[in-house]
């Protein structure tokens, strides 16, 4: 009896929030190697791919609330004008209209699902769109730079339960979104999964470019486990085609 009542009150001691992190932490999915189990399909409901700020309704956009911490892209002076002008030719500047890889972070909140396939020394994240790719290499150092590439250079880590990917090495032909907010080559992204639910991570990323913005900045949001049965990610080839090329050489009109 006295050691009963020795272990209930240890446990009316441990704050509440403490008992519910414990069993939430113990209802977690492991990998054979203890760490969360991140494998599977998953997709977020954000609006984040239109525009990572609040916005409203318009054709062809539905409205949406930011991912973006403060609901503000601290941008240098001088280079809001680049972004404004960028909205003004997102229908064929934007990444996603000339069908390029959409780069990190947005490639996780582009509107099409994704396969997370997770190993202790490498993960592979496999997207719906345009057959993309990330390979995020764990507990290694990035090369020797400089390098140019879509989806940057990804080396990852845990720290706890959180896997933290630092990704750098990009090249600058890649936008946020389709409002137009930009990057340049120096682009440095720090992102935190979170695996809070056995079918939700909070999906964070730390965004890092002294070209463009007068400070680091955050986006925020959540990934859905696709729950249906059979899931699988299947193919988005992503076709786009020249109009004005067509028309000069007399390819469009009635036939």
């Amino acid at each position: 009896m006295r050691l009963a009542a020795a272990a209930l009150s240890v446990f009316i001691a441990c704050p509440v929030s403490a008992q519910t992190t414990a069993a939430r932490d113990a209802a977690l999915p492991r990998a054979w190697d203890g760490k969360p189990d991140l494998n599977g399909v998953w997709q977020t409901l954000s609006t984040a791919d239109w525009d990572l700020q609040d916005h409203s309704a318009r054709l062809g956009v539905p409205a949406g609330q930011g991912v973006v911490e403060g609901n503000e892209i601290p941008y240098k002076p001088g280079m809001f004008a680049t972004k404004q002008e960028n909205f003004s030719k997102q229908a064929t500047e934007d990444t996603e209209s000339k069908c390029w890889l959409l780069g990190v972070p947005r490639t996780m909140y582009a509107p099409y699902p994704f396969q997370i396939v997770q190993s202790p020394a490498y993960i592979a994240v496999l997207g719906e769109y345009a057959h993309t790719t990330r390979h995020i290499f764990m507990n290694s150092e990035h090369p020797p730079g400089p390098l140019e590439y879509f989806m940057g250079d990804s080396r990852g880590r845990w720290e706890g339960d959180t896997l933290v990917v630092d990704v750098k090495y990009f090249t600058d032909n890649t936008w946020f979104d389709r409002a137009g907010n930009f990057h340049s080559a120096d682009l440095h992204v720090v992102e935190r999964y979170t695996l809070v639910t056995p079918d939700h991570i909070r999906y964070e990323a730390t965004i890092e470019d002294p070209q463009v913005f007068t400070r680091p900045w955050k986006i925020s949001l959540m990934l859905y486990r696709r729950r249906e049965p059979n899931v699988r990610v299947l193919e988005y080839e992503c076709y786009t085609y020249d109009l004005q090329e067509q028309a000069r050489r007399g390819e469009l009109g009635p036939k």
